[in-house]
């Protein structure tokens, strides 16, 4: 019995004709897709990472930055969306992989997935109680919104981080209640971050100091930045691997597949449509935050409150504006956790459908037609880690899961291409194999780059993940008894 057994392409598209009580609802449209993309990608990551690496490496030449990590997610971009369209069946890259690399790699790529999107959201949920305590002045006691394991600087012990529990609560029920809602609530969470941002680019522009953009890149001997990868274009390329994690989440996009109304034609859109507004944006934001306030005051002032600091001290008049970019901060968490369950139970269902997870995560409400059991579980999972761990625990994990399924993703279009050449495919990634290669040269690169205690953690959990494949998943498969 192989472990290596694939499913055929022609057993997937057979779940397309499937309807009814067992399937997921068709109610996503281009729209909808664009808005969850935009809803994964524009987290804190904007606000936060845009001042890291200008003040650590890029300077004003983050802007580059900016293009240079597009690019890179462009070309898994282009993969995820020929299998989007060409399979689309909920699990995104753990579905693919079953297609073209056969079972274990499909189980070791899933078990992957966790690590990004139900790590990513106890993460996020975390981050998201913290500005939610700097929007209310600090009035959260500090023992109901840190973990048992962080002591404050007046000797007061952490109980449980309620407020992440409460926002994991909300986002689980709208998720039951149905994906239409979910969308529906992410566009508007969706155009009030990003109405924010463009405010900020609108009334920035007038601000910009235009000797804060000469030079623009870093000078070589400038002090602190004599490394290669800390000015010139060294810092450029330092700063796209900053910046990078700024726009992850388009991929979660690909896990809604199953339940797009014209995946051929809409899957596509929505991938790569998110990706190129969210570019445009990070753009136009990087130009004017390092126009307003000069790159070197990001190094002391590069951290959460960086956009804040640039607004109260250089845009006279507009304090109001920072207390609405915390506003947008918040609603960049909220979609951000919200399109993370979406794919994380949704890979779950597709496991589940296949046999290498038990059946109740793929049990949909008989009202709803969502994995409501499996969003139930995913919810006491997250919430204890939201609750009683703090966020620094994760480190770079959700970047690694994240990294990992580009690289398959990358690989399994080249692969699908040499196997079976002929499958119809409404969209087609340019330039095989030079796209598929470049996309897992990139992203190996950067998996590599990422600290050793962290690959490690990553390893030790790949392992656990194996222990379950051969003690349940390998036995229990649909495929092991055709």
């Amino acid at each position: 019995m192989s472990i290596f057994r694939k499913k055929s392409l022609s057993s997937l598209l057979s779940q397309l004709s499937e309807s009814g009580e067992g399937t997921l609802k068709r109610t996503l449209d281009a729209k909808n897709l664009i808005a969850l993309g935009i809803g994964a990608i524009i987290g804190a990551g904007l606000f936060v990472r845009t001042a890291a690496a200008a003040g650590e490496a890029a300077g004003p030449g983050v802007t580059l930055s900016f293009i240079l990590a597009a690019l890179g997610c462009a070309f898994a971009g282009l993969c995820y969306a020929e299998f989007a369209a060409m399979i689309p069946i909920a699990g995104s890259a753990y579905t693919y992989a079953y297609c073209t690399m056969g079972e274990f790699v499909a189980w070791t790529i899933g078990w992957a997935l966790v690590l990004e999107y139900a790590l990513g959201a106890a993460t996020v949920s975390i981050a998201w109680s913290e500005y939610l305590n700097n929007l209310l002045g600090g009035t959260i006691p500090f023992e109901w919104c840190h973990s048992p394991l962080e002591v404050s600087a007046t000797g007061v012990h952490g109980i449980l981080n309620f407020p992440a529990l409460v926002i994991l609560l909300l986002l689980t029920m709208l998720l039951i209640k149905g994906t239409e809602e979910s969308a529906t609530v992410n566009a508007i969470i969706v155009f009030t971050k990003v109405a924010i941002v463009l405010l900020f680019i609108a009334v920035g522009w007038q601000f910009i100091n235009p000797a804060n953009h000469t030079p623009y890149l870093i000078p070589e001997g400038t002090v602190g930045h004599e490394d290669f990868f800390k000015h010139g274009w060294g810092g450029v390329v330092r700063g796209a691997s900053i910046v990078f994690f700024a726009f992850i989440g388009f991929d979660a996009v690909s896990t809604a597949a199953q339940e797009a109304k014209n995946p051929g034609r809409d899957m596509p859109i929505g991938i790569l449509g998110s990706l190129v507004v969210c570019t445009v944006l990070y753009i136009l934001f990087g130009h004017v935050l390092t126009g307003v306030a000069n790159w070197s005051e990001f190094k002391i002032a590069g951290k959460e409150a960086s956009v804040a600091y640039a607004i109260q001290k250089y845009m006279t008049g507009y304090g109001w504006l920072a207390t609405m970019v915390t506003v947008a901060i918040l609603a960049g968490f909220s979609s951000v956790i919200l399109v993370m369950l979406l794919g994380q139970s949704r890979v779950f269902y597709s496991m589940a459908k296949d046999g290498l997870l038990p059946k109740v995560f793929a049990e949909l409400h008989p009202k709803f037609r969502t994995p409501y059991k499996s969003n139930w579980i995913l919810f006491v999972f997250v919430g204890l880690f939201s609750a009683f761990l703090p966020g620094s625990l994760a480190g770079d994990l959700t970047s690694i899961g994240t990294l990992f399924a580009f690289v398959l993703v990358s690989a399994g279009v080249w692969i699908m291409r040499r196997s079976d050449p002929d499958a119809k495919r409404p969209f087609r990634t340019p330039l095989v194999p030079i796209v598929p290669l470049l996309g897992v040269l990139i992203c190996s690169g950067l998996i590599i780059s990422v600290d050793r205690t962290t690959q490690l953690t990553a390893g030790a959990w790949m392992l656990v993940g194996f222990v379950i494949y051969f003690l349940y998943s390998k036995a229990n498969s649909k495929l092991a008894s055709e």
